[in-house]
């Protein structure tokens, strides 16, 4: 069956959630949007380009970091409303210079934070 980017169920906005994950370690990186070019996009290059909704712009993650994410699997889920993207992270995934944007925890009815940045 051959993919159709317009098959996914995208928001009123033409976005789609995309969560990526390590493809070594199986951590949950990240999330971010993407919309119908962006996809498109990520598929040709094997770079991963979501959409930022502040800077009505696409973003390849890690054009000005250096932290990129490279395409290793491109998943779709059973609703076909939200997206996996697999990769091999190069650096950070956070801006914050941490492995993963998800470092807080709550435990017990308090905010914990349970990964420091990188040093660099």
């Amino acid at each position: 069956m051959t993919f159709d980017v317009t098959s996914l169920l995208y928001d009123d906005r033409g976005l789609i959630p995309a969560i990526a994950q390590d493809e070594s370690s199986g951590d949950v990186l990240m999330m971010a949007w993407m919309n119908a070019q962006s996809i498109v996009k990520t598929l040709e290059t094997g770079r991963v380009t979501y959409w930022s909704r502040s800077r009505q712009a696409f973003w390849v993650k890690g054009e000005s970091s250096g932290h990129t994410q490279e395409l290793v699997s491109f998943r779709i889920d059973c609703d076909r409303d939200c997206l996996l993207v697999i990769v091999r992270q190069i650096g950070p995934a956070c801006h914050t210079n941490r492995q993963s944007c998800f470092y807080t925890e709550v435990r017990d009815g308090a905010e914990v934070e349970i990964m420091a940045p990188l040093a660099g």
